[in-house]
């Protein structure tokens, strides 16, 4: 299979990610060559690569030390839909389709995007993988025909996405955040320049007090219900791959946003800011 060099985006039919997979994903979080350090302060640094920057397609990738997080505690943070939606005041939506094996499932996600941009939706195969002290879970974009594209939506591609978390002691880890998504259409730029320099540092440190304040929410909600430790425990309907299919990008309308300006009230630092990701 070609693509491995390039994560995932080689697939030509719907595939549960194999180890090679995961590491060509760790290879990537790991990487220095071909990015720019565009954000380092408070232990969170953004990196981005521009692929076509005429239509703002771009790689991300977020890196946050955690201290008093074990990497356990992130790891279900992560997971839990239902904590989730506490916390990330970005979401719209976002629930379980079904399971395809012990290790993967297809979700749907939308959230909210800054004014006055359309908001984006996507419905996305998720695998994971605990190594020791170490964890992954990556996704990327599958079309399910129950779930079409909706009409005050703008259904979005993620080519690959996800989380690298690496136990640093017993009590800290450190998470490394790797987006490359299409967002579908041509977005103004000054989205992506704060995506990198705005956005995305502040969803990682609402995921870090998130996960400060886990273990006491769990306690109080089906403590012990963790079906991506124990996949037992899934109440989730079975999927077949058969029932799913590639979302390729160009198959999708695109947008064009470029020229719209950002919106007063989403430029303050004490503004909306929070229900942004």
């Amino acid at each position: 299979m070609s693509g491995h060099d390039s994560g995932m985006s080689g697939r030509d039919s719907v595939q549960i990610p194999d180890d090679r997979d995961f590491g060509a994903f760790r290879a990537q979080c790991e990487s220095e060559r071909g990015w720019s350090l565009t954000y380092n302060k408070g232990g969170v640094g953004v990196w981005v690569q521009l692929l076509e920057p005429e239509r703002a397609l771009h790689k991300i990738k977020c890196r946050m030390e955690c201290r008093d997080v074990p990497a356990e505690t992130l790891y279900d943070v992560l997971h839990d839909i239902d904590y989730r939606k506490k916390w990330d005041t970005n979401v719209i939506e976002t629930f379980d389709i079904g399971r395809l094996t012990a290790n993967s499932d297809v979700g749907y996600y939308a959230w909210r995007c800054p004014k006055p941009l359309k908001n984006r939706d996507v419905v996305t195969l998720r695998s994971w993988l605990p190594m020791g002290s170490d964890y992954i879970i990556m996704n990327y974009s599958v079309k399910h025909p129950k779930y079409p594209p909706r009409k005050d939506m703008v259904r979005a591609v993620s080519i690959q996405t996800g989380y690298l978390i690496e136990g640093t002691g017993a009590k800290s880890c450190t998470i490394t955040y790797l987006a490359q998504v299409d967002p579908k259409g041509s977005l103004p730029k000054w989205v992506v320049n704060k995506s990198s320099q705005f956005l995305a540092p502040k969803a990682m440190k609402k995921m870090y007090k998130a996960c400060l304040k886990y273990p006491e929410w769990k306690q109080k909600h089906d403590p012990h219900f963790k079906p991506w430790l124990f996949p037992e425990q899934s109440r989730l309907p079975a999927l077949a791959l058969s029932e799913l299919s590639l979302q390729h990008a160009d198959s999708l309308e695109n947008i064009d946003e470029s020229s719209l300006a950002e919106s007063k009230e989403d430029r303050g630092e004490g503004s909306d800011e929070d229900s942004l990701t």
